[in-house]
This record gives structure tokens, sequence and C-alpha cells, in this order.
């Protein structure tokens, strides 16, 4: 299986300098990817009708994906890239399309998408999308990444994109993997049926219950198992020995990918403890 991190954006960001010295840090500690979300507008949930009961608000920080792996790849050779995940229906998806290309172009084929629909209507309304619809846009654009990756023209007349005869240029060596993010059985039988893999954020008897619904779904629509990516972020975990933990139990299970946050350990904006937090987990997973 293979592990990675997060950067730990909501608490150190805006600092190049941070951000250089954690990437090298994950390398050097033998990390294989680096995972960021997106959220890319922050709003207070006070007085919201109806309200708003996500985790984050105007007061966390985001780095759009993107641009920090953009970054991010110049600075290593072998490290992985991951979204998990971006919020795809709250974004024009041939913008997201050329983006994507390009981060797995500059970083030679080192970009996972993981994709979810999102739970700020502000964020959407203030972006000029209809949050109501989400579910039903991702699939379409789902659909139409891989079309625009693919083909260098590309006609298209869906319910929420229209292209007359135009593409992106350049497109990826490759089909870049797509995995679906999320907490509902909804998500779990549209990654299903649609991703190239899933994106578990959950402690591990949670992670467990939800990878045996995605494999129940990949199951009774015929599809393989083996090859679907099987990523979790140990977003829950309290504790260097509990992030391992949870990261080997997540192994035993039958994971791809492992991810764990030092976020909301009340480690503030010091990256060197956020690099210390790594470098616990990582002996202690290594040790069986």
């Amino acid at each position: 299986m293979k592990i990675g991190v997060c950067y730990p954006t909501t608490e150190v960001a805006g600092d190049p300098d941070a951000i250089r010295k954690f990437i090298r840090a994950a390398e050097e500690l033998g990390y294989e990817h680096m995972m960021s979300w997106d959220h890319v507008v922050k709003a207070p949930h006070d007085g919201r009708d109806p309200p708003l009961n996500g985790p984050y608000t105007e007061k966390h920080s985001f780095h759009d994906p993107f641009v920090l792996f953009g970054f991010a790849a110049g600075l290593t050779d072998t490290l992985e890239f991951v979204t998990g995940v971006l919020v795809l229906p709250q974004r024009q998806t041939v913008l997201a399309a050329q983006q994507a290309a390009d981060v797995d172009l500059l970083s030679k084929e080192r970009l996972r998408l993981g994709v979810g629909i999102g739970w700020n209507y502000v964020e959407f309304d203030a972006l000029g999308q209809n949050f109501r619809t989400r579910a039903k846009r991702v699939e379409e654009q789902i659909g139409l990444l891989r079309q625009l990756w693919e083909s260098p023209i590309v006609t298209f007349d869906g319910q929420f994109d229209r292209i007359d005869r135009a593409g992106i240029n350049p497109r990826p060596r490759r089909q870049i993997p797509i995995l679906v993010g999320g907490h509902s059985e909804a998500a779990y039988e549209r990654g299903a049926r649609l991703g190239d893999g899933f994106v578990f954020a959950a402690d591990a008897s949670g992670a467990l219950e939800a990878l045996d619904r995605v494999k129940h779904h990949l199951e009774a629509k015929g599809r393989p198992y083996t090859p679907f990516i099987r990523e979790l972020l140990t977003i829950f975990a309290q504790s260097p020995q509990e992030s391992a933990e949870t990261l080997k139990a997540w192994r035993e299970a039958g994971g791809t990918h492992g991810t764990l946050s030092s976020t909301q350990q009340g480690l503030g904006g010091d990256i060197d403890e956020h690099i210390d937090y790594i470098a616990k987990a990582r002996r202690i997973y290594d040790q069986g």
C-alpha cells in the first residue's frame, strides 16, 4: 500500500518556505504522495438559512490544489499528488480539465484527481453554480473530462456544458485517474459506476463499512475490484499512533493508498510540528 500525507493547508498557508520544507520532509521520510483538498470560498456559518453544517469557516485557509501541486511538482521527483477532494461541480469543467492536464504533464503523470459534490451552498452561489444540481452535474463532468483528455476536438451538448468543436491543448498523455469521494450511499454507487477509485474519509471502522458498500456496488455493476483505487484519508485520527494504526488496518483490509493528516491536532501554524507529527506516524507505521 502506498502511503502519503496531507499538506496542512487549513493551518499553514501562504508560506512557500513552509510548503517547500514540508514537501521535502515528506519525500525524505518515504511518503509516496501528498493530498490537498478544495474550498475556493470560505464563509462564516452564523445566521445562515438553511444552516451551514460543514467543518470549515472563513477562518480556515485553503490553497488551490492545482496551484499547490504545480509548485510542488517543481520541487519533487517522485511524490505523487491527489485531490481529496476537488469540489468539481462548482468549477468550470473545461478549465478543470486543462488545469488537471497541466499538473499531470508538468509532474510527469503524478496526479490522481479526487472529486466530490461539496456541502457549502454559499460557495456554489459565489462561483455562479447551482448547488441543487451538483450531483447530476458531477456525473456529467466526469465523462466530459475524459473526453477532453482523449480527443483534440470535442462536440458536447449536455445538461450543464456545451462545447462546439473545441478542446484543450496540451492534453495529458494518459487518462488521469478520477476518484470519487463522499459519505453517502449515492456517492458509493457513483464511485463504483463512474470512478477509477474512491477517496474515503472516516475512522477505521467507518472506512471499512464504506469500503464494503463500494465493493458491493462494484460487484453489482460487474466491475473488477483489483484495479480500483481505494484511498483512505485518516482525518479523524487523533495522534500519530492512531494514524499509523488506522493505516495498518486499511492495508490489511485491501486498501491501495492511505493518507494521514496532521491538522486538527493542536499544532497550529508551526510547520516543524506538522513535520514531527508525520515523522512519528511514519516510524510507527514502519514498525509493522
